[in-house]
């Protein structure tokens, strides 16, 4: 019997990280990489596994050299860190593996630091290593040329997470994407054929969080949606699951725009709970767009983009974006069309990032061959590697300045937030309210508990905000929403989460106008690199390989 532990490294302070509001919610970090109960679950039963997120606990170094084997994995963006653990963990003698999207697209960074390296998915090399490891002949590369069937997976190991030190939960349904964006590495890690696990796995899954206590849970999914026709069936098991267990779950997920082009399915995942979608929009030009070659977003019968995204919020979805500024199409006008664009489409969460060519995409191969490539991709870029062509590297850096600090000022988050949320009449949940009403006493408690988490947070935020300008004005938001909507607590109590996550954006936002002129703070370049594929920074991290 072997003692394995398998780490994730902590993130740097990142846009979708919320790492300055999570204690005004409670907990350490905002969800866990959803790899990690899966590779635990791939590891034979008769083996001690072990996780360690340094997201929410520190690294006891002297603990890990004692193990029979590390296993670490992580993004780009946690690629400073991955490097550090490993030079440590090696240098107390340890046996050290390491994935993951990083390993994937860059493994030349990483091969020299680590006993085995694994390439793309490892759902069925990393228990091939394994046994091939216990037999005294593993190889020091592996890389899974097939892709996984989904339908094999178990159900990940939960039991091992500190899942109450997390606001979300995180699972996947699937993988794959049958668009052709040119930033995104997922078509070329995943491919274009989208694979889905099944419902039974999918329901044992929720079970599994139900049981765990979690309430709230984040499907990692690339696209949700990339396979309209057989998703369906599995959200209206879900819908069931729902209903059995008095929606004891909040939903959300990320899918592509044309979820807008589908009434059914709009209507199918409001009654399976998912409350917000993140989509990738990117930008508000469509010449930007098919540059891209991001075409589902350009689609004239189905209505404009703006057009679009109300007809989600209008089927009782909230809709968070991804905005990509430094296309070739873009001039430096383009950083002040976005805020515009945000409060026209009532838009409160929107991650804005710089393009970024990520090795083994398109992207990264023209720029590359055009010898577009900035290698050092340092603080005058804002981390991107990408040279602009519209534009100096200062004006990029001026303009992304200048659409955080646009964006995410008070006045500008708090109007589009209120057109959604006070005055635009938007109701959650609109397609579970027969069940409601069919429930009454599940009803009140369910209004009792977000009341309760309602006030429990609006008190910490204008209590505990530091920056007592900020906390005067959400107490006046949290008023004004509770005045308009007081009748309907799961609106007010995700209003107070999007109070909270203002804080957040606020810091990042004054960060990178602290740095005008100096080095950038690696949280700017973090969301910034992250966000040049159609996935959020944190939400979407792959495992050891690509998993999610």
């Amino acid at each position: 019997m072997a003692d394995i532990v398998i780490v994730n490294p902590r993130f740097n302070t990142s846009f979708w990280g919320m790492e300055r509001c999570m204690g005004l919610l409670g907990k350490r970090a905002n969800l866990p990489v959803a790899c990690l109960p899966l590779l635990a679950a791939l590891v034979p039963k008769h083996h001690d596994v072990t996780i360690v997120d340094e997201n929410i606990e520190d690294i006891d170094f002297a603990r890990l050299g004692r193990a029979d084997m590390v296993c670490v994995t992580g993004m780009t963006v946690q690629g400073t860190r991955m490097r550090e653990i490993l030079k440590e963990v090696r240098a107390r003698g340890a046996f050290t593996v390491v994935g993951g999207p990083m390993a994937t697209v860059e493994p030349e960074e990483l091969e020299d630091l680590a006993d085995v390296i694994f390439v793309g998915e490892a759902d069925l090399t990393w228990p091939q290593f394994i046994n091939e490891w216990e037999a005294g002949r593993h190889a020091c590369r592996y890389e899974q040329h097939d892709k996984t069937d989904m339908t094999t997976l178990p159900p990940p190991r939960l039991d091992l997470l500190k899942s109450q030190r997390y606001m979300f939960g995180s699972m996947q349904i699937s993988r794959g994407c049958p668009f052709t964006c040119e930033f995104c590495d997922i078509i070329v890690t995943f491919g274009r054929k989208p694979r889905l696990k099944s419902t039974q796995q999918v329901l044992a899954e929720l079970d599994a969080y139900y049981r765990e206590g979690i309430r709230i849970v984040f499907v990692v999914d690339d696209n949700l949606i990339g396979n309209k026709k057989a998703i369906k069936p599995t959200l209206r098991e879900i819908a069931k699951w729902q209903e059995d267990h008095a929606y004891a779950l909040t939903l959300f997920t990320e899918a592509s725009l044309d979820l807008a082009e589908d009434d059914e399915l709009m209507s199918l995942m409001g009654k399976a709970g998912f409350q917000s979608v993140f989509i990738g929009i990117e930008s508000p030009d469509e010449a930007s767009l098919r540059e891209t070659k991001k075409l589902q977003n350009v689609r004239e019968r189905a209505g404009t983009l703006v057009e679009r995204v109300k007809r989600i919020q209008d089927s009782g979805i909230d809709v968070w974006c991804g905005m990509i500024v430094g296309f070739d199409n873009d001039k430096p006008a383009a950083f002040d069309v976005l805020p515009g664009f945000l409060a026209e489409a009532r838009i409160a969460n929107a991650l804005i990032g710089l393009l970024h060519a990520i090795p083994t995409t398109p992207l990264f191969d023209r720029l590359k061959a055009e010898g577009r490539l900035n290698d050092a991709a340092g603080s005058e870029n804002f981390g991107t590697n990408v040279i602009p062509l519209g534009m100096s590297p200062g004006m990029l850096r001026d303009g992304l300045t200048r659409v955080t600090e646009n964006s995410y000022s008070a006045d500008a988050y708090f109007q589009r937030l209120d057109a959604l949320f006070v005055d635009g009449g938007f109701k959650f949940a609109a397609h579970r309210l027969p069940y409601w009403r069919n429930h009454r006493l599940a009803w009140a408690k369910s209004c009792f508990e977000n009341y309760v988490m309602f006030l429990v947070l609006a008190t910490r935020l204008v209590l505990r905000v530091e920056d007592r300008g900020l906390a005067h004005r959400y107490r006046a938001q949290l008023l004004r929403a509770f005045r308009a909507r007081k009748f309907e607590p799961q609106l007010l109590f995700t209003y107070a989460v999007k109070t909270a996550m203002h804080y957040h954006y606020d810091a990042i936002a004054k960060s990178l106008s602290a740095s005008a002129g100096g080095p950038v703070p690696e949280s700017v370049r973090s969301f910034s690199r992250a966000r040049s594929r159609d996935t959020s920074d944190r939400v979407t991290t792959v495992g050891n390989g690509a998993l999610h």
